[in-house]
């Protein structure tokens, strides 16, 4: 279920896109997002495309009026956007430092993130 999907086009083509799925966290905070996955074509990275569409998802959050969104990535990529490892919300099974989080509004959130039951299905 993607609450946000963004897409990059060029020329008639997609080069990008981003989505961003609710997420349920163990403290019963609400109003909180997953952004993720995050892709721009191979031919056009290092173009600020990716970069676009990461200030535009985080825009649509903030009209949804969304508590935070958290991802799993590279934390020197994804600070340049606020997104930072926070030791009080966890992801099972992943290292915290690539597990990170950004507040947009209201009160941080603490407590185990579960992702919708799509993102683990099996083939």
């Amino acid at each position: 279920m993607l609450s946000i999907s963004l897409v990059a086009e060029q020329a008639g083509s997609i080069v990008g896109h981003v989505a961003v799925s609710p997420i349920t966290i163990s403290d019963g905070s609400d109003d909180w997002y997953g952004l993720g996955p995050i892709s721009v074509a191979p031919q056009e990275q290092g173009k600020g495309i990716g970069s676009s569409l990461m200030k535009a998802a985080l825009e649509e959050l903030e009209k949804l009026n969304a508590g935070g969104c958290v991802l799993l990535g590279d934390p020197d990529y994804y600070q340049r956007f606020g997104f930072k490892p926070l030791p009080d919300l966890i992801l099972a099974d992943v290292p915290a430092e690539y597990f990170q989080v950004v507040l947009l509004q209201g009160q941080q959130a603490t407590g185990e993130v579960t992702y919708h039951e799509s993102f683990s299905a099996k083939s």
